[in-house]
C-alpha cells in the first residue's frame, strides 16, 4: 500500500486543502516551490503509463480540479505549473498518479 492510499485512508495525516468523492489534493511534505499542493485520484493508478479509457473521466476531474485548488490557493493571477512525472526516469517517487500543482514564484523551463 502506498503512502498516498494511506492518506486516502485517513491513516496517515496530511495538510488536505481539497477532497471530494473522487480525489484530494494536499501539501507536499518536500514543496519545491513557495505552494506545492499534489493532488491524486481516490482510484489507485499507479502512473499515466497504466492509465485506461475508463479512466478519462478521472484525468479531466482531476485536472479541473487542479485548476480549482490553484484558484483557492492564490496563483490564478500570476500563474502556476501542473506537472505529472511517470515513473523511474520521469521522476515518479510514489508509484499512485498524481499531479504536482507548484507556484508562488516564478518557475523555470526546462524543468531539472
Amino acid at each position: 500500500m502506498t503512502i498516498f492510499k494511506k492518506i486516502i485512508n485517513k491513516e496517515v495525516p496530511a495538510d488536505i486543502v481539497y477532497e471530494d468523492e473522487f480525489c484530494m489534493a494536499f501539501k507536499d511534505i518536500h514543496p519545491k516551490a513557495p505552494t506545492h499542493v499534489l493532488i491524486i485520484p481516490k482510484k489507485e493508478i499507479p502512473s499515466m503509463a497504466e492509465v485506461a479509457p475508463e479512466d478519462k473521466e478521472i484525468l479531466g476531474h482531476l485536472l479541473l480540479k487542479a485548476a480549482e485548488v490553484a484558484e483557492q490557493l492564490g496563483l490564478k493571477e500570476k500563474g502556476y505549473r501542473l506537472v505529472i512525472n511517470t515513473r523511474q526516469h520521469g521522476g515518479q517517487e510514489v508509484p499512485h498518479l498524481h499531479i504536482h500543482i507548484l507556484g508562488g514564484r516564478p518557475l523555470k523551463w526546462p524543468p531539472g
